[in-house]
């Protein structure tokens, strides 16, 4: 019988924060995991440095405002699955989590190389996520 070698892996904990308030990530805030409440905000992200990577999940239906995650230049490229279709992003600054329409278990996830920020999301309804450039 030959032997088993397991390579070791690092796992991090997610954190899990739950956004009330318009807020600004920082690069210490990496790799976390925000959940987003029912009264839409914006969320500020850091100029871009690579390995940057944040995920947002709607923990309740956003009922008040939209939640928007905003970069300071157009620099947003990628795309979500909305209600089935690829919504893409490209050369934007602004990602809009739609008020009603941004559902419990819709997430988006943003990460920097260093140049651009990368989005991916899934949201289960038409519109409830778009992405825009001023």
């Amino acid at each position: 019988m030959g032997t088993y070698v397991s390579n070791p892996v690092k796992r991090k904990k997610s954190a899990y924060t739950t956004l009330t308030a318009n807020t600004t990530l920082t690069t210490a805030d990496r790799g976390n995991t925000y959940l987003l409440d029912a009264v839409g905000e914006v969320i500020t992200l850091p100029g871009v440095a690579a390995g940057l990577n944040y995920k947002f999940i709607c923990s309740v239906t956003t009922a008040t405002t939209d939640w928007t995650i905003v970069a300071a230049t157009n620099v947003i490229y990628g795309s979500a699955q909305v209600a089935g279709a690829v919504v893409a992003a490209s050369a934007e600054n602004t990602v809009t989590l739609v008020v009603a329409k941004f559902l419990p278990g819709d997430w988006v996830t943003i990460e920097s190389d260093g140049t651009n920020w990368y989005v991916e999301a899934s949201v289960v309804t038409t519109a409830g996520c778009t992405f825009t450039a001023p």
